[in-house]
């Protein structure tokens, strides 16, 4: 019979998808407030763009912290509360959805 939990791989492939997840979000919002910029959108959709950019930055940042704290909660058993990534990953997606929202309605 195969253990429940193997030795680290679920850290490493979840903080994997968290890099992945950040990094699509901070680049994908800074090429579209490049786009808008470029031409002419009304600020808002720049500014929601821009902060969408902003929280995969965050994010970003965060995965080695985050790391860190699910390894040790998994080691010592004990429970986890990561709810502010999901809560800065739900901005930045929400942030993303009303850029888009904004720069095809004010055009």
């Amino acid at each position: 019979m195969s253990p429940l939990w193997d030795e680290g791989l679920q850290n490493e492939r979840t903080r994997l998808a968290w890099v992945r997840t950040a990094a699509l979000l901070a680049v994908s919002g800074l090429g579209a407030a490049g786009v808008g910029l470029r031409v002419g959108t009304p600020p808002i959709t720049v500014v929601l763009f821009a902060l969408a950019a902003l929280c995969g930055a965050v994010l970003l940042a965060r995965t080695g912290i985050r790391y860190q704290r699910v390894q040790h909660a998994l080691h010592a058993g004990s429970p986890l509360d990561e709810r502010a990534d999901a809560v800065i990953a739900w901005l930045g997606t929400l942030a993303a959805a009303a850029g888009a929202v904004a720069f095809v309605l004010l055009r």
